[in-house]
Formats: C-alpha cells, structure tokens, sequence
C-alpha cells in the first residue's frame, strides 16, 4: 500500500480534524510528497499545518476552504495542484456533516444547505480536479459517502438523500472515466469516533479516525468501487439490498426500520 501513496500529491477536504487529519497524516507517513489540508476551521488547520510542518518540512500545506463555494474549492484544488508541481494525484472530497430530524421540520434552506455541503461540495471538488487528471491522464477521487446511502435510516432523511447521490454519481464517474485513467471510489469510513456525533452519545462500536483512514487507503491501493472500512457496513448493506427483493427479508427489514422510527419519534436516537 505504501508504494501507491510513495511521492503522490493529495488533498483532501473536511482535513483538519477526524478521518480527514489521519488520512493526511497516514499518507504523509506512507511518503506522499505534497498533502494539501483543506478546512473551514481556520484555527484547526493552521494549528495542524504548523504541527506536521515541523515533523514533514516542505510537504504540507493548509488553505482555507468553503465547501458550499465552487469558487473556493475550485481555488484550493488550484493551490494543491500547484503545491504538488502542477499534478494532483489524489483527492478525498471528505468534508460533510451528519444529519437528522424529522422531515416535516426541515425547511429548503435546510436542505438546500444539506446539499450544498454533503453533495455539491464533491461535484465542485471532481470539476476542479478533472483538468488536471485528464492531463496527467492520471488520478484518484474518493468521495465519502455512508453506510446510509445504503440503509435508509428514519429521522435521517436529508443525511439518506445527499450520501445516496454521493455514491450514485461517483459510481457513474467511476466508468465515464475510466479510460482516461482516472479512477472513482466511494468511501464508506464506518461508525467513527469523530465530532459529526455533535457531543452526543458516540456508540461503543465506533471505530477510531486512524483505523478507518487505515480501511480507506487501503481500499483506494486497491482500487475499490466501493470502500467499506467495517465488515458491519458491509453486512448490513448486502441484508438491506437483499431486502428490497427477497420477500421474507423485505418483511424482516420493514419491522427492524418501523421500530428505529418509532423508537426515534419517541426521542430514542440510539436505536439503530
């Protein structure tokens, strides 16, 4: 695995903290010449930047970034390739929030937020890259998504709807590009210990970032078509699509999902 990421120029979005840091942080170990940290959170990223920099002087680099703008995404994504000598060769469109509540209280401008974040940040982050890629003929976009974009959870309709279209349109990308030598993957981390939890309740299953930065490099070396760091992910991904066309398994999927909803109109949010 360490030879994919051996002398490669990355960025990565959301990086200033969670999967987003250990994943800079396991490639700049693995040899990666040129990793760009792209954040919102300017105090985080400057204070990682300075930390990494003394221990991979000439190697890293922070830009601040709004992912709801293409403008800046598109600017950061500039930086980076230029940082790396005009080449990028990876980018992890990995920035997103976690999302829940019940659909009748979430106006557009919510759900147009949602998407400004969770889904038009990746197209703003492919279009940015795509020029550079075509011309090296070269490179890798891994795009998070979640196991939600598999199991349509209650009470996560916004969070369900935007990491579906993340796995939808990197899988089409995945082969619109393919000959050009660009590849695609969809990441799905796991259930992570990270702040997208907001403080509350972080289920005792949780992996850490390190381990599921681990799971996605690994997954990209290989050129997965769809990253999944747990097995639990997985499994549950493979019952819920058997689901939707084995009759006694759609029964058994329609009860286990009524009661996380009505576990959850209750006020229960660990019930999953």
């Amino acid at each position: 695995m360490k030879e994919y990421y051996e002398h490669k120029t990355a960025a990565v979005t959301g990086g200033a903290s969670g999967i987003g840091l250990a994943l800079v942080e396991s490639m700049l170990e693995m040899g990666a010449r040129a990793v760009t940290i792209s954040d919102i959170n300017e105090e985080n990223l400057n204070r990682h930047v300075a930390r990494l920099s003394e221990k991979y002087p000439g190697r890293v680099q922070g830009v601040k970034t709004d992912v709801t703008s293409e403008f800046s995404v598109r600017t950061m994504v500039d930086r980076a390739a230029a940082f790396g000598s005009g080449n990028i060769d990876l980018l992890f469109n990995n920035a997103g929030l976690g999302l829940s509540g019940a659909f009748e209280e979430q106006d557009n401008d919510k759900w147009e937020k949602a998407f400004a974040i969770n889904f038009y940040s990746v197209i703003y982050g492919v279009r940015a890259a795509l020029p550079y890629m075509k011309a090296q003929k070269s490179g890798h976009i891994a795009n998070t998504a979640s196991g939600i974009a598999y199991v349509h959870f209650p009470y996560q309709s916004m969070y369900s709807a935007t990491k579906s279209a993340v796995l939808a349109l990197t899988t089409s990308l995945r082969y619109e590009y393919w000959d050009e030598g660009i590849r695609f993957s969809t990441v799905v981390p796991g259930t992570v210990a990270t702040a997208i939890w907001g403080g509350g309740p972080i289920p005792d299953s949780a992996i850490t970032p390190e381990q599921s930065a681990a799971g996605i490099l690994k997954g990209a070396a290989e050129n997965k078509r769809v990253i999944f760091v747990t097995e639990d992910d997985r499994e549950g991904c493979l019952i819920n699509a058997l689901g939707a066309y084995v009759p006694h398994m759609t029964k058994s999927m329609d009860e286990y999902m009524l009661g996380v909803a009505r576990a959850r109109k209750a006020g229960s949010f660990s019930a999953i």
